[in-house]
Parts: C-alpha cells; structure tokens; sequence
C-alpha cells in the first residue's frame, strides 16, 4: 500500500474521508486543535492540518483509484500526468508519530519574547519603533506596548515584523 493525497471540496475533508473509507480505502485526516472564536466564545476544534487535502493508502495496480475523483466531497486526486502521485515514504509515518494521546498533531509556537522583553519593529509603517512585547493575540500575531505621541500604546502586528532590541 502506498500513501496518495486527495484534494477535497472546500470544508468537505470529513464527508470526503467517510465517503471514501465507505468504499474500503485507507484515510488519514491529521489534524490539530485550532482555536475558535465565535460570539464571545472561545473554543478548541480539531480541524484539518493541511485545509482541503487528505491522505488515501491504496494499491493502485489493483484498486479502482479512477473512482476516487467521483466521491461525495473529494474535488480531486492528486497525480503527476495520467498516474497519481505517491507520497513520499516517510511523510504520513513522520505525522503519525507526532500525534498525541488523542490522535491531534500538536502545533507548539515557539515563543522567542517574554512580558517586557524589548523589541524594535523591523518592517511596515512602524518600522525602526521600539517598545515592549506584551502577548500573542489568538492568530498568533504579537502584541507590543510601543511609545508613541508621548503615550504608551497597544499594537498588534505580525510575528515577522517584530525582532529583540539590539
């Protein structure tokens, strides 16, 4: 059995994943929890690690991998001319075993700043501004304390745009 990848219709990995292990094929969905917001409310869902993509295992020298492209929710197979393309060996193992306890990939974002550490803006409008880091924001953005116009002042700004004071 060799590892494939399937293109999903846009929010259909799950229809596309039990439409497809109704037909007897191997799935693997990764996914990690992804923070939602929504009305106030903050929640953890496990949601796709790679948006619109799944991996399928199958023979293809036996297995009726044409009928694929027609599963509920699958968009396509992805190929390399006439033929699928194989995953490389490894690549689906190498995910599995990073999974935790609850079958989630855990995504850990590393943190190079600490509350108060100084920082200096090095790119966008803001660039040469220096100021403090304050937190991540829930899309992983920084949030700095910057001294503007006399007055302390919350920004929030993309982590590539930030690096530590010199």
């Amino acid at each position: 059995m060799t590892w494939y990848v399937v293109q999903t219709q846009p929010n259909s990995e799950r229809k596309a994943a039990f439409h497809l292990e109704r037909q007897d094929i191997t799935v693997y969905l990764p996914q990690y929890l992804k923070r939602w917001r929504h009305a106030r409310k903050t929640d953890l869902r496990p949601t796709p690690l790679f948006p619109r993509y799944l991996f399928i295992a199958m023979d293809i020298a036996q297995a009726r991998w044409r009928a694929v492209r027609s599963t509920i929710g699958v968009s396509a197979l992805v190929c390399n001319g006439e033929r699928p393309a194989a995953v490389p060996d490894g690549v689906v193992e190498t995910i599995r075993a990073r999974e935790d306890e609850r079958g989630l990939v855990p995504l850990r974002m590393v943190n190079p700043y600490r509350k108060g550490d100084a920082v200096s803006v090095v790119e966008g409008g803001l660039a040469g501004a220096s100021g403090f880091f304050e937190c991540f924001d829930d899309q992983d953005r920084v949030i700095l304390l910057l001294d503007m116009l006399g007055r302390k002042m919350r920004v929030t700004l993309p982590v590539a745009s930030v690096a530590a004071a010199t």
